[in-house]
């Protein structure tokens, strides 16, 4: 196998999984518009525009494995143009080359359960990101039960980590007790909620990019450490910080009235059925064939905490 590895996007799971594999020595190129400022040492980069089939064509050429860690605006009528888009293009371009896939991908198109989530769910077409969700896994699979590509996704759940500014434990929250001021959460504090740690995603790429060929053409939820509520993983970090772990919750019945004003409350009441009940993943399926020794909180939100006070 060609041990180049081209990563289409350097976002936190991008950045992460590079991490991992420069650390092992193997061949990285980071494909996205503009080269970022803080690649890994030995990274190289070539300029690629997910949205264009040739620029996605030239960027994979001569790749063993493709990692697509790409991530668009969250906003429905942007998803609804481009990840179709950029699927068919990253779909089409390892078809041509025989690059392998590992989709770095989220758990959406699972839509509202009450039963942990699990890989074999049905595809869900509630509200509008699920059904985009669904329809990008569509294309993916068809071209790996077709045989054409050797295609395996990822799927976490919401994420956070050192660094990760993105996320619900992100800016707004570490970031802001990192700054003495409240954490503020667009979500239920109390709900039991599985987060993945971002280092912990990188990992299980990398392990999926090692797998032999019977690991593709199916979906691997991402192991997480045990289930919490976001108002605990927040006190782990505030302490690790000492700082008092204060937080504003937004109920979650008023973002449909602040989408009214604020474009992106909108999106996010879009997926609310994410937070109004306890929101659990089942990655057995991940842990008997690979592992499941994630980071505990403990030291995760920590981690992060620091993170964010290094930077205030």
């Amino acid at each position: 196998m060609n041990p180049s590895t081209v990563i289409l996007g350097y976002g936190a799971t991008g950045r992460a999984t590079a991490d991992v594999l420069t650390v092992r020595g193997r061949e990285v190129r980071i494909a996205q518009r503009k080269a970022p400022a803080d690649m890994p040492a030995g990274a190289g980069f070539v300029s690629c525009d997910v949205l264009d089939a040739d620029s996605v064509k030239a960027a994979v050429n001569g790749a063993g494995q493709v990692v697509l860690a790409i991530g668009f605006a969250y906003d429905a009528k942007v998803w609804r143009e481009a990840w179709p888009r950029a699927m068919t293009n990253v779909v089409e371009a390892c078809a041509t080359s025989g690059a392998r896939l590992v989709f770095v991908d989220n758990l959406y198109m699972m839509g509202p359960q009450t039963a942990p989530l699990t890989e074999d769910m049905p595809l869900s077409n509630r509200a509008a990101k699920p059904a985009i969700r669904s329809e990008v896994t569509r294309i993916w699979m068809a071209a790996a039960e077709a045989g054409r590509v050797r295609a395996a996704a990822l799927r976490p759940p919401d994420f956070y980590g050192p660094g990760v500014g993105l996320s619900h434990l992100g800016d707004q929250a570490f970031g802001a007790l990192a700054k003495g001021k409240p954490a503020v959460m667009i979500a239920p504090p109390d709900t039991p909620h599985d987060f993945a740690y971002v280092p912990d995603i990188g990992r299980a790429v990398v392990t999926l990019l090692e797998a032999p060929d019977d690991g593709y053409g199916q979906a691997w939820n991402m192991p997480c450490a045990p289930t919490t509520t976001p108002r605990e993983i927040i006190r782990l970090g505030a302490a690790a910080i000492g700082v008092a772990p204060k937080i504003t919750a937004i109920p979650l019945w008023t973002l449909p009235i602040l989408g009214a004003f604020v474009p992106f409350m909108r999106e996010v009441a879009d997926m609310s059925f994410t937070w109004d009940r306890p929101y659990r993943v089942d990655a057995s399926k991940f842990a008997r064939r690979f592992w499941s020794d994630v980071t505990p909180f403990e030291i995760g939100a920590a981690a992060t905490a620091r993170s964010f006070l290094a930077a205030a």
